[in-house]
């Protein structure tokens, strides 16, 4: 969910325009992992669509180009019901069937431009996000011109879906600082409404526009500042949510430190000031952008008609400098992006980004300076437990949790996602994520992690949206790194992640940097589906490796849901089967146990899974037995075997 938008000239143009919104056998031993610098993905070909293609223990299955009226808008999260992906684009949700996933198949591409357009489902509803200043009530094309508009709309849409393939809109729900990113919350003690957690990072709307908008100091119990927006949706009558509280989670926070920028921005910097370029830098973001010409030249063209001039000299472009450098002062000031002189926390700051966990009570909030991880036992009024910040991240993006709850992942969205972070004179911790232990409700830093590859000057390469992969006994994840491609890495040892599976494409354009790249990708009933920012859709599957095994990959797929919000992570429930307890086997090889008790379980699950009824359950008892012969070497796998194994016995009759 990016904060910077489709290109590196988005952020100029709101710059230029004030009103603009502020982006295998698993006994294999498994290989050494090439330098960064050898990676393949490395020096791919640049191209659109024949961009050159590096898979490692992936296979892509099936690509889809977006439809007409999409293509070249930004495409942007993800959310999945039954086997349908709905797609976020800038100019409105995109429907794909993935049946067949080699095939996806175009259902609807509904107009309604805004952005992100990020998008979540409940049932026969559809959520979406609306921030900038082209969204309408009404969902149609080419905003609203006037400054304050009763047209204009900033929050959260709410659809019926019950008939995708012609979706009804049932209401704009209006909040004040729009709809960056939202996540819906199923409450497990509330089966009449859901609630949705709105990140607005937007300024704050004048109250022509939203009369109970407050741009007060966050020490006023009505301002804006500092909060997030909670919505109630009955779902008896979902055309009545409306916002229910506005909740502090930040009071008390300081600013957090900076790194600053890398030696690559460094060196981009250089090269900007020696040519005289007008440029931004926002340390805060680690983004540096050149100013493209639609942004200088006006201020230039207006100093040469001041003094009646025809041709712009070099003091009339010295004279515009310090005019330009103001506006992007004011710009940034307005946003939030320039730190409190005074140290203190910059009250434009925002929320991200957050990540509910309702089966556990937890969340994980993105708080662009600080990572936080709440209390959300009662939905309406989240409790902060503890945040964290660190020098070496620049950008909390969002957050993901282990399946029990004992580790959590943050994202550093470095350079706001539309800048490349992933050179060679990058540092391996920035624009990275930050791996956390959860003890008692607290966070206790173990490690980062980042793609083990560089990438060119001309790819936008940053931590961005990911989710579990249910390999059992693990914790596995997919991540979309924008250019950087995807990534499948195993963080079960929190101090010590590793990369286990890639797809990645060259650069969109090899001779300048123009978005693209995966902005979000999930695991779906076995299927790993990316939204490729500037191409569409692609869907991959994991194939055994020495990281992972073919018992491993059955064993996740036999997990089935019937919806998916990434952001609104539910708890992964394996059902039994004999693809559990071998993927199990295969783990205590890896770990390496020794062979004749690993020979014998494979043995005793086989005789097992071939046998029925009262014979099966005497297999499935000697395989128990047999699975205490790798106690010594991992007692708590040997416990999940077993139990696998009993989940497997027939009740006796």
């Amino acid at each position: 969910m990016s904060r910077i938008k489709p290109s590196p000239t988005r952020l100029a143009v709101r710059l230029a325009v004030p009103a603009a919104i502020a982006a295998c056998a698993p006994s294999r031993k498994p290989e050494t992992a090439p330098s960064p610098a050898t990676d393949p993905r490395h020096s791919l070909q640049a191209g659109l669509f024949d961009a050159g293609e590096y898979t490692s223990n992936l296979k892509v299955v099936g690509k889809a180009v977006s439809p007409k009226g999409f293509l070249g808008e930004t495409n942007s999260d993800l959310a999945f019901t039954g086997n349908y992906v709905i797609q976020g684009n800038y100019n409105g949700p995109v429907v794909w069937d993935i049946s067949n996933p080699a095939k996806p198949t175009l259902v609807v591409a509904y107009e309604c431009p805004a952005s992100q357009n990020d998008v979540s489902v409940y049932k026969n509803l559809m959520f979406m996000s609306a921030e900038a200043l082209n969204g309408r009530v009404d969902c149609k094309p080419g905003g609203s011109p006037a400054a304050v508009s009763k047209e204009r709309m900033r929050g959260v849409r709410i659809f019926d879906i019950s008939n995708i393939r012609e979706p009804k809109l049932l209401a704009n729900v209006q909040t004040c600082r729009g709809s960056h990113t939202h996540t819906v919350l199923e409450d497990p003690k509330d089966r009449d409404n859901i609630y949705i957690y709105v990140s607005g990072s937007s300024d704050i709307r004048p109250k022509g526009e939203l009369a109970d908008c407050s741009n007060a100091a966050s020490s006023d119990a009505n301002s804006n500042r500092l909060r997030i927006e909670i919505i109630k949706v009955p779902l008896a009558d979902p055309s009545k949510a409306a916002v229910v509280n506005r909740a502090n989670i930040f009071a008390g926070l300081n600013a957090p430190k900076n790194h600053g920028p890398s030696n690559a921005d460094k060196a981009q910097l250089e090269e900007l000031t020696k040519r005289g370029a007008f440029f931004a830098f926002i340390p805060d973001m680690g983004i540096v952008e050149e100013l493209p010409p639609q942004m200088v030249k006006p201020v230039i063209d207006n100093i040469v008609k001041q003094r009646g001039g025809t041709v712009a000299t070099a003091a009339d472009s010295a004279a515009a400098r310090p005019i330009i450098d103001n506006m992007v002062k004011m710009f940034m000031q307005q946003n939030g992006l320039l730190p409190d002189p005074s140290g203190k926390l910059n009250e434009m700051r925002q929320c991200h980004d957050i990540t509910l966990y309702p089966s556990l009570g937890l969340a994980g909030g993105s708080f662009e300076g600080h990572g936080l991880l709440l209390d959300i036992s009662n939905p309406v009024n989240p409790v902060r437990l503890d945040a964290v910040a660190d020098s070496n991240f620049a950008y909390w993006h969002s957050a993901t949790f282990n399946n029990d709850g004992t580790q959590i992942l943050f994202s550093d969205e470095w350079g706001g996602g539309g800048a490349p972070k992933c050179r060679p004179l990058d540092k391996p911790e920035w624009g990275a994520n930050a791996i956390f232990e959860i003890v008692n409700k607290k966070l206790v830093f173990k490690s980062y992690y980042k793609i083990p590859t560089y990438q060119t000057a001309n790819e936008n390469c940053v931590a961005h949206n990911g989710s579990l992969i249910p390999i059992p006994g693990r914790d596995v994840m997919v991540q979309a790194w924008y250019q950087g491609g995807i990534s499948v890495f195993d963080w079960t040892d929190p101090a010590n992640p590793k990369e286990i599976a890639s797809f990645d494409r060259g650069p969109v354009d090899g001779t300048r940097m123009e978005m693209g790249g995966s902005w979000s990708v999930y695991w779906y009933n076995g299927q790993i589906v990316s939204s490729e920012i500037a191409r569409g859709l692609d869907v991959a599957q994991l194939v055994p490796s020495p990281y992972i095994s073919q018992n491993e990959i059955d064993a996740a797929n036999t997990v089935k849901w019937s919806e998916l919000n990434a952001q609104g992570q539910p708890k992964i429930v394996w059902p039994p089967s004999f693809a559990l307890a071998k993927a199990y086997t295969d783990q205590l090889e890896r770990k390496g146990c020794a062979a004749p008790a690993v020979s014998a379980l494979r043995s005793q699950i086989a005789a097992a899974e071939k046998a029925s009824g009262a014979a099966r359950n005497t297999a499935l008892t000697a395989a128990v037995t047999a699975a205490e012969g790798a106690r010594g070497c991992d007692g708590k796998k040997t416990d999940l075997l077993k139990k696998a194994l009993q989940d497997l016995q027939a009740p006796a009759m």
